[in-house]
């Protein structure tokens, strides 16, 4: 299993602590005593370790596919308005990951990165409808080679306090690969124009850079 670099200080961080506690409980309690918080601490560092886990994932996305960006539930399908870049009427699809979700983000689509921005903000819990506009969140808006633009959010959560994002403007998008990452439970948020043609439903469990969630027009519509 593969380990996200993200996870790396907070792993052996949390082993150098874990090793101190169970010397110091070993030392001091008896066996069974021990036993009783060494297990604990145990159960927990594997809980850290599959957190940060990083599946090397092979993408086989088509022209004008919009493939997950990221493992969990679509908990949001609607039509919205968008006021920060794309400034019209599009389809917001919206994906509520677990702590025991895979949390790195991957590229939907394919094309040009036009926008890159960091918004800081609070820590609604995630499926709060507000949390799309109110959290601590990141926009990208990258744009495909038949001029469609794809906006995508990663989203704090009320557990994710640390969102890494490593899209920079000018840069190449390919889709399925990863764009950042988001600690410990959140959501990601996807903008998809008119006139997209939706495969996935509401209560649609995906995987990151496999599931294909929509095909996109192969003209942008006005």
């Amino acid at each position: 299993m593969m380990i996200h670099k993200e996870g790396y200080t907070i792993l052996l961080s949390a082993l150098a602590l874990f090793v101190i506690i169970i010397v110091g409980v070993s030392y001091f309690f008896s066996a069974r005593a021990a036993a009783l918080v060494v297990l604990p601490v145990f159960l927990l560092y594997v809980f850290l370790l599959w957190f940060f886990r990083n599946p090397q994932r092979k993408s086989n996305v088509k022209l004008n596919e919009v493939v997950a960006p990221v493992d969990g539930k679509i908990v949001v399908l609607e039509e919205i308005f968008e006021p920060e870049f794309l400034k019209q009427c599009v389809l917001q699809l919206s994906i509520f990951m677990s702590p025991l979700n895979v949390h790195v983000t991957r590229y939907p689509v394919s094309g040009k990165i036009i926008y890159s921005k960091y918004h800081s903000g609070k820590y609604l819990v995630a499926w709060h409808p507000k949390s799309s506009t109110k959290n601590e969140r990141t926009s990208v808006v990258v744009e495909t080679v038949s001029k469609q633009q794809v906006l995508f959010r990663q989203i704090a959560g009320f557990l994710a306090r640390r969102i890494v994002l490593y899209a920079r403007i000018g840069a190449q998008a390919e889709a399925g690969k990863e764009f950042g990452f988001i600690k410990f439970g959140s959501r990601l948020d996807v903008f998809l124009p008119l006139g997209t043609k939706v495969k996935a439903a509401l209560e649609d469990k995906v995987i990151g850079g496999q599931t294909i969630l929509a095909t996109l027009s192969d003209k942008p519509i006005k």
